[in-house]
């Protein structure tokens, strides 16, 4: 797989799938970054039929619609590959990525979003050992929301 930035292992918290649950379509969800494994088996946890595996997202197509908390500093190569596969998808991603060019260039009007209640606490891993369980310090300095595509939300905006 691409590379991403050391300091861009954040793991997704079980709230945060929980959160949106109602809102995921039931059909094979692929999660394509696996992490430590965690945001396969809380999505599982909340009824999904799931394909998490550590397997390079540049190189599979698996599962219907992609569900995933992607890393973001290789946002510029993920977009483009989502365009081409071109199935349902639901991202976390900072807020300010709105105003990124790469991603108007490949979704310009096609993404809807849905806005969480408060901030995500990710889990932060540095060399592969957790060093913020997300609870220490709080929020997340920055909000995200979750970018849907081809998911049929009632409105293109949607507050939670």
């Amino acid at each position: 797989m691409t590379n991403f930035k050391i300091d861009d292992d954040y793991m997704t918290p079980f709230e945060a799938w929980e959160d949106i649950a109602h809102l995921i379509p039931h059909r094979v969800i692929w999660e394509p970054f696996y992490g430590d494994g965690t945001s396969g088996d809380h999505l599982r946890s909340l009824g999904f039929d799931v394909i998490h595996e550590d397997v390079d997202f540049f190189d599979h197509d698996l599962g219907e619609i992609i569900v995933t908390n992607p890393p973001f500093s290789i946002m510029k190569t993920i977009i483009p590959r989502l365009k081409q596969l071109d199935k349902p998808f639901i991202l976390i991603l900072p807020a300010h990525k709105l105003n990124a060019v790469y991603l108007r260039n490949h979704f310009k009007d096609l993404i809807q979003l849905i806005i969480p209640r408060k901030r995500i606490n990710f889990l932060k891993y540095e060399n592969g050992e957790l060093i913020d369980s997300g609870v220490s310090g709080g929020t997340a300095s920055f909000g995200c929301l979750y970018y849907c595509y081809k998911i049929g939300l009632p409105r293109d905006i949607l507050w939670l």
